[in-house]
This record gives structure tokens, sequence and C-alpha cells, in this order.
């Protein structure tokens, strides 16, 4: 599962640079679709968290011994605190950028999608 989250964080890296760069080819259909790209920032940062908190949680259910496990609760925050920063970083700095355009919309639909996505995982892995 941790292959699988670096993997998906790194395609979404692309799809950052290639946006930023103007070059988006055919995923740029997206933003042609209404609240296309609303979803898009929902669901991609949404997945990106469920897979950085299972395979977290992972780990931590396979620690060798209990006295060294931190909370699930506690492990989902400070992943979800450091994504959000990241996230909005990310966002804030298309304002610096010509072919891009910074949204607050686009930031809520991305950190609603990271604590639902993330609420989703703490479920599943009780």
């Amino acid at each position: 599962m941790k292959w699988i989250a670096v993997l998906f964080a790194l395609f979404i890296i692309v799809i950052i640079v290639l946006a930023n760069l103007g070059k988006l080819g055919i995923l740029g259909f997206i933003n042609h679709i209404p609240y296309g790209d609303k979803v898009g920032h929902f669901i991609l940062y949404g997945i990106l968290a469920f897979l950085i908190d299972f395979s977290f949680l992972q780990k931590n259910t396979n620690s060798a011994s209990a006295s060294v496990r931190t909370p699930p609760n506690l492990i989902v925050l400070r992943i979800a605190l450091i994504l959000a920063l990241l996230i909005g970083l990310e966002e804030y700095s298309q304002r610096f950028i010509p072919s891009r355009t910074f949204s607050l919309l686009d930031l809520a639909f991305s950190y609603l999608g990271l604590f639902f996505f993330s609420w989703l995982a703490l479920r599943i892995k009780k």
C-alpha cells in the first residue's frame, strides 16, 4: 500500500507540473465539465489522503508491541494537517503562475476530499 501511495503522490505532482506549464493535454477536458475541476480536487486529494492514512494505519497495526502503537485518530490527524498545509501552499502558489488561477473554492474541495477520505480510512481500519 505504501508504494501505491508514493506512486499516486507522484502522479498528482506530475498533474500539478503539467497544469503549471499549461500542458494538461487530454486532462484539460475536465476544466470544461461543470464543476469537474472541483470534483477532481475532491477525488485526487481525497484518494491521496486515504492511501497515506491507510499505509500508516497498517504499519501502526503491524507494530510489534501494543505499547508502541499511536492512536489511529492521532495518526490520521497528523497526516491531514501536513497534507492540508501542502495543499494550501500549492493552491496559493497558483497566484504567481500565469497559467493558473488561485481559487478558495478549489481549496475548499481539496480539504473536503482530504477530510472525508481520512474519515473513511479510519472507519475502514476500525
